[in-house]
């Protein structure tokens, strides 16, 4: 398992840690952006879902990721570096608050009835106001930290298809597949074990084999998210926390 993570000083090379040393200027850490960007577009727009419409959230979620993708965000990133996934959920709560006040600008501007201060603050405006102005006042981020979760292991799984592809042996992934993340009672292990007509204990070891390379796979995801080997361990745990929590 230790065999798995690469050592620190293999992190200079790392996707998270390219894009901040360049701040996303250059074309190899805009590459490096827009990969990291697929695997957590869907945990933003996840996210943005539970304080918008779906049509809304998609539209502010490929407003979000264009403007990401341009790296102007990414100047104030501080070397420290820290976690993608941590900056990440800051940057879009920023990118929301700051759609919310160019909305109420707009708002304002367009209403041609003079309004005193205390008779702007009715209940329509009091709400739009508590639903997301502050990103200090978000409710728990558990919902972002889920699908981010969520999609993390199916883009490890797929990962591992692909390579299970490439050796031609998709098929037996696929029987096994269902037991990477969950174990198999002992009556589907065997029925498995039957179709591809190898023997229980056989079978048992090969689905244990293919854990061990999942998990091997997960934390290569992960290093390329963070500046640190100690991070990863971290980030792997909070992964099963947020699968198990929320």
């Amino acid at each position: 398992m230790n065999g798995s993570i690469p050592p620190d000083n293999r992190f200079h090379t790392t996707h998270w840690t390219q894009v901040v040393a360049s701040r996303g200027n250059s074309p190899a850490a805009q590459q490096a952006l827009r990969e990291l960007s697929v695997v957590y577009y869907a945990p933003v727009e996840f996210f943005l879902k539970r304080y918008r419409n779906s049509d809304e959230a998609c539209d502010l979620t490929q407003s979000f990721f264009a403007k990401l993708l341009e790296g102007e965000s990414l100047q104030r990133v501080e070397k420290s570096k820290g976690r993608f996934r941590s900056y990440l959920l800051g940057a879009v709560k920023h990118f929301l608050a700051d759609h919310d006040d160019r909305q109420r600008a707009t708002k304002r501007a367009g209403d041609k009835e003079a309004k005193s201060i205390s008779a702007s603050s009715t209940s329509d405006d009091a709400s739009e106001r508590n639903d997301i102005i502050d990103p200090r006042g978000f409710p728990p981020d558990a919902y972002f930290d889920r699908q981010w979760a969520v999609t993390l292991v199916e883009h490890s799984i797929e990962t591992l298809r692909q390579q299970a592809t490439t050796l031609g042996d998709c098929s037996r992934f696929d029987v096994r597949k269902p037991w990477i993340v969950t174990a198999a009672t002992p009556d589907e292990a065997e029925q498995a074990a039957s179709s591809l007509g190898t023997t229980i204990g056989a079978y048992n070891v090969a689905v244990h084999r293919l854990r061990k390379r999942f998990r091997q796979v997960v934390e290569s995801h992960i290093a390329e998210t963070v500046s640190s080997t100690a991070e990863i361990h971290e980030e792997l745990n909070y992964l099963i926390l947020a699968l198990t929590t929320t």
